[in-house]
């Protein structure tokens, strides 16, 4: 049985930018000081976290409430 939450079109679409980036979620948490829970909340959607989303949004030229 997969334990894991699935991951949300929000989640998939910050995965793509630091895809893009060439970054990996670690590499991107310890770059911009964002706990790496935080962005994974953001990725499965567990939870909103709006300060670490409206930082994300920022820093991968995401759109707002995708």
């Amino acid at each position: 049985m997969n334990s894991k939450q699935p991951i949300t079109p929000y989640g998939w679409a910050i995965k793509q930018r630091l895809a893009e980036m060439m970054l990996d979620q670690k590499e991107f948490c310890a770059r911009y000081g964002i706990p790496p829970y935080r962005l994974s909340n953001l990725i499965h959607g567990t939870r909103r976290a709006q300060r670490y989303r409206d930082q994300l949004e920022e820093l991968l030229n995401l759109p707002a409430d995708e």
